[in-house]
């Protein structure tokens, strides 16, 4: 079974299993307007592409046609583009297109592994994560790629940026402490702090819109499965109970509901749930895998 080894090799020894998402409701071809989509991506025609569906899973577009990887998108905060990480110059490279798929451009051209992009909030700046240092380290770069700034500078592994709504914090994963866990810090790479604080692996923040909350996925109940946290680290909730993997979510614009990926049903598939985990709904039904889920703005 493919997992995110396929997108970053790198995050392999960092991160949690990855859930898949697969995209059902037939491959008729959609609109690619921001307006209600989540983008991912699959391996529906043979390797790793980015796609987008409407948010009940209809109208599945392909926007990359590659043989090599591409993988991971994440949305600009107007919808007008999406940026995702390809191998298709020969290492993972941070890559933006337009919405439609039109444009692709490598922005990071390093020949260390960088990848698992996330659009600040004002669409000016890029966080992502890369090996050039000679660890997985947290980068920020302008939106065309110029300014790349370590972040993190620690030993450790530091992965998975995501931008708090308001811009001025970065949550990410971090295996300073031993094992995985949630951390976050200032925009400026000041101020890094544990959040989640617990001795099972802890990985994949993800901020409510209205930044008051994090959810993330965690193996302290034995398996993976979707927590949420208030944004000081008080208040865990688990979201999901199941014995299969539960991971790689988002939430969407308005903060009513999280879509998420699970192989509950024998392969993996993108799920959509309430904030508070109820009235889980399958979106996709494909034999392949899909992946990480993106909600549009």
């Amino acid at each position: 079974m493919k997992r995110a080894a396929v997108a970053l090799a790198l995050l392999l020894i960092v991160s949690l299993p990855v859930s898949l998402v697969s995209c059902g409701g037939g491959e008729d071809e959609g609109p690619t307007s921001a307006a209600s989509k989540i983008a991912f991506h699959s391996d529906r025609d043979g390797n790793y592409e980015v796609y987008v569906m409407n948010a009940d899973g209809s109208g599945v577009t392909r926007l990359t046609d590659n043989p090599a990887v591409d993988a991971y998108p994440a949305w600009s905060p107007d919808g007008s583009r999406i940026t995702f990480h390809s191998d298709r110059d020969g290492n993972y490279e941070v890559y933006v297109m337009n919405a439609d798929g039109s444009g692709q451009t490598n922005v990071t051209n390093n020949p260390a592994p960088d990848g698992t992009p996330a659009w600040s909030p004002d669409g000016s700046r890029i966080a992502f994560a890369s090996f050039r240092d000679g660890n997985t380290e947290v980068y920020v770069m302008n939106a065309d790629g110029s300014g790349q700034i370590n972040l993190t500078g620690n030993s450790a592994d530091d992965v998975t940026p995501a931008w708090s709504p308001d811009g001025t914090r970065i949550a990410f994963m971090s295996g300073r402490d031993g094992n995985h866990q949630v951390y976050v810090m200032n925009a400026d790479g000041s101020g890094q702090t544990n959040l989640s604080n617990n001795s099972a692996g802890d990985s994949s923040p993800a901020w409510s819109p209205d930044g008051t909350r994090i959810a993330f996925t965690s193996s302290r109940d034995g398996n993976g499965e979707i927590y949420v946290m208030n944004a000081d680290g008080s208040g865990v909730t688990r979201l999901t109970d199941n014995p299969f993997a539960d991971d790689a979510f988002a939430w969407s614009p308005d903060g009513a509901r999280i879509a998420f990926t699970s192989d509950r049903d024998g392969n993996y598939e993108v799920y959509v749930m309430n904030a508070d985990g109820s009235d889980v709904t399958r979106l996709t039904d494909n034999p392949a895998d899909d992946m990480a889920p993106a909600w549009s703005p």
